[in-house]
């Protein structure tokens, strides 16, 4: 009995730290934050986000990717590397993806 309650004990202390583990990871997409169609308040509850930066974040819409936060000045870098896995930027209803463009074939 005593070798199966160690047994047992050696077996969680083995499995917890991959439990805990998954529990820190990005948060599945459905927690995630849109950047395309949060309101106000939501947005304020991300950490560094106040009122004028969700103000300027909602102007700024729409969103392609959230790294755009970065690229158009909206928050600092190092702001967005608090946040990053708290926010994702889905595409906004009944736009177009921008087309792929090629360059023309070469004829010879």
């Amino acid at each position: 009995m005593k070798r199966l309650s160690l047994l047992i004990g050696l077996l969680f202390a083995l499995v917890a730290p991959g439990a805990l583990a998954q529990s820190r990871a990005a948060a599945p997409a459905s927690s995630l934050i849109d950047l395309n169609s949060a309101s106000r308040d939501d947005l304020m509850t991300l950490d560094g986000i106040g009122e004028v930066r969700a103000d300027a974040i909602i102007r700024a819409r729409p969103f392609r990717a959230k790294t755009e936060l970065v690229e158009r000045r909206l928050i600092p870098e190092a702001l967005y590397d608090k946040i990053a896995d708290k926010v994702m930027a889905r595409p906004v209803p009944g736009t177009a993806p921008t087309p792929v463009t090629r360059p023309p074939a070469k004829k010879s």
